[in-house]
């Protein structure tokens, strides 16, 4: 039950003294307890059981000491056995009762909770999925995963541990000073009075406790951002060739000294607050059974009241402790659905239109045309794509953002190759990304097959295009399931024709585990030709009519990119292509090659046409290809990489 004086719910008025009371200043949104009551609507039979049995547990709480009162005084007094038996047996029961009360106390919490948990998890998992990129390059993975688990808990303590604790404590309260002042008003004055010696010392202690969390908290985030980042594949990678193992030691055992220290701390300033707490109640006790004692001496009352009055004590101090701090409590789970709602409130910059249309029909896979119209863009401020509250650093960037496309138009017609070349940062990577509208345009208008982009459903979107990036992405799973997820519902037969087309099924069918074969965190077990190569094939088992390539070969040695120009020969064959080309083969087989240059196309034609004009695309030519033209055996150069 706890110690004497705080039964049961001591850790929890600590807990509550630990929290930091600075966030009753917080201003919360209007409307957010209305928004809170909506989430509750579904659990209202489940709530109003769950408070019911608080409140019949709150009867309990002051139904005991009154059942020995009687024990004593009609029955252990008058020496009568039956009556002593019979209210044994009643303390036994209500004993049963209470410990049945508990168990479904326990399950309406868990459910209520649990499923609230899992609303709005979910709620705020679908929503930032539907952000932008944009969003992603700018919030800290942390701070986002931070929402959905510890302010998502948060929240829901609003719903049971809190609301729980106010009703439960409110009727406890009421019912022990009742009963209190119905058995001595004298003795339940005099342990009012104490009241002020109980809870002083206690906020004293619980100011230091929140000082000491904040810091405890910071220092854990430290320690755990330095494991993160050596852990990960990159970080372990660098740390292996530029790291000092000694030097990574040391800062690791810094840190997690300062942990340990402030633990120490913490743990010591929580044992002085029980023990003072103890101590208080301690105190009150024997004030009870010293004024008490001498009231049954003079016959003010029976020893069965003194009992009972002394056993009500344990069960009135824990309460207003509780209850002087529910206003922390409150304003904490409050301000928990608030960050909760700040993010489900951050509107995504790429929408679906309620009007959209599917852009192909099913299984059609012809090619499409692609259609820049007076195309200008320029990338959102900070304040338009992420918050603030999810940046690791001060933002300071808070002017509009900058133009890089400026009056962009070209078409690629259906099975076209057009090869966007230009200095790095001219815009060619933009350019791809507002076809599969990872962006949406700010001037013009980017059209497939005669349609907006704007116009179509995400997901015939998604069925059109498809993209290889130059460092693609895999995740810690098997080689089956990264290609499924271009495709869920593909057959292994499907898959293997892709991995043969991308130039890669002989390696897989050798490896013990073939399409089993766990690829690692980003496909780190993997070299960078055969990540490509699994990358085409992941497009290939998609089969979409548009694909976007940052032609990513210039990183690998020889044989793999010989490997992976095979692969992408079959993933660009008989479908519209706007590749970012880095080699002089793929310029030469464009049939249109656009110069992007300050975020305009510069110059547009095919290869001889553009070398005759003597412009910029004779320039990078002559500085960046001539040595791919000339076979001199070395590394062939890049055009613009981005």
């Amino acid at each position: 039950m706890g110690m004497p004086g705080m039964p049961g719910n001591g850790w929890q008025v600590m807990a509550s003294f630990r929290r930091d009371r600075s966030v009753t200043s917080t201003r919360l949104k209007p409307g957010t307890v209305r928004r809170i009551a909506g989430y509750a609507r579904p659990y209202v039979r489940e709530l109003v059981l769950f408070l019911a049995l608080n409140a019949l547990a709150a009867v309990i709480v002051v139904a005991g000491p009154l059942l020995l009162k009687a024990i004593i005084d009609h029955g252990v007094l008058p020496r009568r056995s039956d009556v002593v038996v019979w209210l044994a047996l009643a303390v036994a029961g209500l004993a049963l009762v209470e410990a049945v009360l508990s168990l479904a106390q326990r399950w309406y919490s868990a459910r209520i909770g649990e499923g609230l948990i899992y609303d709005l998890r979910t709620q705020v998992f679908d929503h930032v999925q539907r952000m932008p990129v944009a969003f992603f390059m700018r919030a800290q993975t942390g701070s986002l995963t931070s929402r959905l688990n510890t302010d998502v808990i948060g929240a829901q303590r609003a719903l049971t541990t809190t609301l729980q604790s106010v009703v439960s404590n409110v009727i406890s309260l009421v019912l022990v000073l009742a009963a209190m002042f119905w058995l001595s008003w004298q003795v339940t004055v005099i342990a009012l009075v104490l009241l002020p010696i109980f809870i002083v010392p206690a906020k004293w202690v619980g100011k230091r406790l929140q000082h000491i969390s904040r810091e405890q908290m910071q220092l854990d985030a430290e320690m755990s951002s330095l494991m993160t980042e050596r852990f990960n594949v990159a970080g372990a990678m660098l740390a292996k060739l530029y790291g000092r193992p000694e030097d990574e030691s040391r800062m690791f055992s810094e840190r997690a000294g300062r942990v340990r220290d402030i633990g120490v701390v913490s743990a010591m300033y929580g044992r002085v607050f029980f023990v003072a707490l103890t101590l208080v109640a301690a105190l009150a006790t024997a004030m009870v059974y010293g004024v008490g004692g001498v009231l049954v001496v003079q016959g003010g009352f029976q020893l069965g009241t003194l009992v009972a009055l002394a056993a009500l004590l344990t069960r009135m101090y824990g309460p207003l402790t509780a209850l002087s701090n529910v206003q922390v409590d409150v304003m904490t789970a409050l301000v928990s659905f608030d960050r909760v709602f700040e993010v489900l409130d951050l509107e995504p910059m790429i929408g679906e239109r309620p009007d959209a249309v599917p852009l192909r029909r099913s299984g059609d896979r012809e090619a499409v045309a692609v259609e820049f119209d007076h195309v200008g863009f320029r990338y959102p401020a900070a304040d338009e794509v992420s918050l603030a509250s999810l940046e690791s650093i001060a933002r300071t960037d808070v002017a509009p953002g900058r133009q890089v496309l400026r009056d962009v138009t070209f078409t690629a017609r259906p099975g076209e190759l057009v090869a966007l070349v230009g200095p790095s940062g001219a815009g060619k990577t933009t350019i791809t990304h507002l076809v599969s509208r990872l962006y949406d345009v700010t001037e013009g208008a980017v059209r497939l097959d005669g349609r907006d982009v704007r116009d179509v459903t995400l997901q015939s979107l998604r069925d059109t295009v498809g993209v290889v990036a130059q460092d693609p992405h895999l995740f810690h799973d098997s080689i089956r399931e990264n290609l499924r997820y271009a495709r869920p519902d593909a057959t292994d037969e499907e898959i293997v024709e892709a991995l043969r087309g991308a130039q890669i099924w002989d390696l897989v069918e050798a490896m013990p585990d073939g399409l089993d074969t766990v690829v690692g965190e980003r496909g780190y077990r993997l070299s960078g030709g055969e990540k490509q190569r699994l990358a085409i094939a992941r497009l290939l088992l998609k089969a979409p009519s548009v694909v976007i390539l940052d032609e990513a070969t210039a990183h690998l040695d020889s044989e793999s990119e010989a490997a992976v120009q095979r692969a992408l020969k079959t993933a660009l064959a008989g479908r519209t292509s706007l590749v970012i080309a880095h080699r002089l083969s793929t310029i030469r087989e464009a049939d249109q090659i656009l110069v992007v240059d300050g975020g305009r196309i510069a110059e547009r034609g095919r290869h001889e046409e553009l070398l005759l004009a003597g412009g910029l695309y004779a320039d990078l030519y002559r500085t960046q290809f001539a040595q791919q033209a000339s076979g001199d055996g070395r590394r062939p150069a890049r055009l613009g990489a981005e």
